[in-house]
């Protein structure tokens, strides 16, 4: 006869494996693909567009379509200065402002000369100079033209100035339930909090070293917190089910969205725009006139192909997906065909 506790045994051994059954396919041996396991997810690629990405965008086609002459700017380092640093997670604000402000520059259909990592460059200039890279076109060496490189009209500096903690905070914790023991009990709570990051730019006229705009931004970031709970005994069990929700506005794309904004204000300064009612004449017009600017960035077309490259459909979230794009997923299929086939 089986001992009760043999029983238990063999009962949590049971639930064990339904748990990792359930939690996914995992084998302690490699499969034929290589791996223990197939990753979970596979969404697609998406545009990271901020409040002022649009705007961004309008400032570039007005330009491109008035026919202004766009200075050249060039970006060089945006540091974070909070000082603000998680116990186990690093730094709390992102290094990468740099970047996302060359890219807002981008949107905004300005011409971007490189300054921020001229590593590649250097190493390039050194090796042309021993006469090491050869040039396929005249089976040649690397020839140094004098002035071939351009030079910035502005550079754009500054820095992540704040990141403040909790500015505000509220919340409420509730417990509902009688003196009895065995009558359920509920508990509910809501938690909020704020907090904000500001940054300081400038932009500067490369040849005077004279600061023509100074802008100081901050953004407020708020996050929240909801739960809920039962506790009950029904039937000689125990019931304790609990529920919440917890959301925060993501840092770096406040980041990104301070940024944007500021990029925004200064290229309206530079391109001698007053107000945003240029986009809604640009909109009601409906000239229609292809530019290399978008939510995404921006480009340097390799062919006269404007109208028809891939420069307007960037922003399509199904776009080369193997499993969205129709066109990719045909192709697939008749590769998977041929291999059987072979």
């Amino acid at each position: 006869m089986t001992s009760p506790i043999r029983k238990n045994a063999k009962k949590s051994v049971a639930l064990l494996a339904s748990a990792l059954m359930v939690t996914g396919c995992v084998s302690p041996v490699a499969t034929k693909s290589g791996n223990y396991t197939k990753p979970i997810g596979g969404s697609p690629v998406t545009a990271n567009p901020t409040p002022y990405s649009t705007s961004l965008v309008c400032m570039g086609d007005y330009a491109h379509q008035v026919g202004l002459g766009q200075p050249r700017i060039a970006v060089g380092r945006i540091l974070d200065y909070t000082g603000k640093e998680d116990f186990e997670g690093g730094r709390r604000v992102t290094q990468g402002a740099s970047l996302m402000a060359i890219s807002a520059f981008a949107k905004a259909g300005a011409r971007l000369v490189e300054r921020f990592d001229t590593s590649v460059s250097e190493l390039e200039l050194k090796y042309a100079n021993n006469k090491l890279i050869g040039d396929a076109a005249d089976q040649d060496f690397r020839k140094i033209t004098a002035g071939s490189i351009p030079g910035s009209d502005f550079y754009l500096v500054g820095g992540i100035t704040e990141l403040n903690s909790n500015i505000r905070s509220v919340g409420i914790d509730g417990f509902i339930g009688d003196r009895d023991v065995e009558d359920p009990k509920g508990n509910g709570g809501a938690k909020m909090f704020v907090i904000n990051v500001g940054l300081d730019l400038r932009l500067v006229e490369t040849e005077s070293l004279e600061v023509v705009d100074v802008i100081s931004y901050q953004k407020q970031i708020i996050g929240r917190e909801i739960s809920a709970g039962i506790f009950d005994f029904a039937n000689n069990n125990v019931f304790d089910i609990g529920l919440g929700e917890r959301a925060q506005e993501p840092i770096q794309l406040a980041v990104r969205s301070v940024i944007e904004r500021a990029v925004l204000e200064m290229t309206a300064n530079l391109y001698g725009i007053t107000s945003p009612d240029v986009c809604g004449a640009l909109a009601n017009n409906n000239i229609g006139v292809p530019t290399t600017n978008s939510i995404t960035g921006n480009y340097v077309q390799a062919y006269e192909n404007l109208a028809t490259n891939n420069g307007q459909t960037r922003e399509e979230a199904s776009r080369w997906h193997d499993d969205r794009d129709r066109d990719i997923e045909n192709a697939k299929k008749v590769t998977l065909r041929g291999r059987k086939n072979n």
